[in-house]
């Protein structure tokens, strides 16, 4: 992960985009049925990349939110980027390290930046990275519905797909009951449960009470900053315990280790500040002995190329939330992702391997704004 390019940005596009979702997608969070995504595009003096933010149009998920986040590119981290070129792509996250938190912005400019890099090599984001899987198996989350019966009926929907792992967003009225329905109907999937931080310690006992449906894991369960709770969950429950919201650096990871509050990470390269943090958390828990596996946050292609890339490297064991493009959306900004066999193909091409229909683009951007250094 190094190359001795030298780049300079000279504009950066800001844009927000509405993109109707084929399902609408309910967590504990709310329910989505059309999507806000912010992505960037930047112009080098090598030439052209893109990146997608992640971030959301509420700060629900994490604390980073759109109308937020144009204020923090505009006024702090874009303007670091113009002072401090020309530089190294890996030096980005240096860079901009000043500015406290909004990992998931750092992580767009980053990520755009890298494809300009990348395709200005004629290299894949996959051999960047040094991986060489050329396919990744993949899972599906399911969000909650209205009743049972619908989720058993998607769920067998996905699993007929060619889907062999399926994750269920959970809350509190809505746990065990529908697990133990899915379980019957599908007794040799591999299930596994989010609860994207809905319950509390006091829930630990009815927490218990999914042990019996041989779940791959539980995700998040407590909230982001409680790995004392997740570490004493641990110790009273069978299913492995796996933290998402709780990740957002490589410090956290050796925290929840250190605590024995965590058995397996989901890495969302946005959420921890980038594809480099990524791989370093990747790394040491390749060391630790940890399984990890890919989160999703609804992406675009952009996102999706990139993340099917990240998971091709070895540690990345359990199958990840990289569904095909079809489970999200009636039409992406680039080509669709298809599943075969349980599994995606890793794009090749250079940068992230995919061409950005900017026509389309164009017809769903609702915000756009160029970002030079005369600004």
């Amino acid at each position: 992960m190094h190359s001795d390019l030298l780049i300079t940005p000279l504009m950066f596009e800001l844009r927000r985009l509405r993109m109707p979702l084929v399902r609408p997608f309910r967590t504990s969070f709310g329910t989505e049925s059309v999507r806000e995504v912010m992505v960037i595009r930047v112009v080098t003096d090598q030439g052209e990349g893109w990146g997608e933010s992640s971030i959301e149009s509420e700060p629900l998920y994490l604390s980073e939110f759109h109308n937020a986040a144009d204020y923090v590119f505009v006024e702090h981290l874009i303007p670091r980027l113009f002072a401090a070129a020309p530089f190294h792509v890996h030096d980005v996250a240096a860079i901009l390290a000043p500015v406290k938190g909004h990992r998931m912005a750092k992580a767009a400019l980053e990520m755009a930046l890298l494809d300009a890099q990348l395709h200005a090599e004629g290299r894949s984001f996959q051999r960047y990275l040094g991986a060489t899987r050329t396919a990744v198996a993949v899972g599906v989350s399911v969000g909650i519905t209205e009743t049972i019966d619908e989720l058993v009926h998607v769920v067998s929907d996905y699993v007929a797909e060619g889907y062999s792992r399926v994750k269920l967003k959970i809350e509190p009225g809505f746990d065990i009951e529908p697990v133990r329905r899915v379980r019957e109907a599908n007794p040799d999937l591999m299930l596994q449960v989010d609860a994207n931080t809905a319950y509390n310690i006091s829930d630990i006992d009815h927490l218990a009470r999914l042990d019996p449906f041989n779940l791959l894991l539980i995700e998040q369960p407590f909230g982001e900053d409680d790995l004392v709770g997740h570490a004493e969950l641990r110790r009273r429950v069978s299913t492995p315990i796996c933290l998402d919201e709780a990740i957002g650096s490589i410090d956290h990871v050796r925290s929840a280790i250190a605590l024995n509050a965590v058995d397996i990470v989901n890495i969302k390269p946005a959420r921890v500040g980038g594809y480099r943090a990524a791989v370093a958390i990747h790394d040491l828990c390749v060391d630790a002995g940890i399984p990890v596996w890919c989160g999703g946050m609804l992406e675009t292609g952009i996102g999706r190329a990139a993340n099917l890339a990240l998971a091709s490297l070895p540690g990345f064991t359990l199958p990840g939330d990289i569904s095909a493009t079809k489970r999200y959306w009636h039409r992406d900004i680039t080509a669709s992702f298809d599943l075969a066999n349980g599994q995606i193909t890793v794009p090749t091409g250079n940068g992230f391997g995919v061409a950005v229909d900017t026509d389309f683009v164009d017809e769903i951007t609702f915000e756009r704004r160029e970002v030079t250094q005369q600004d």
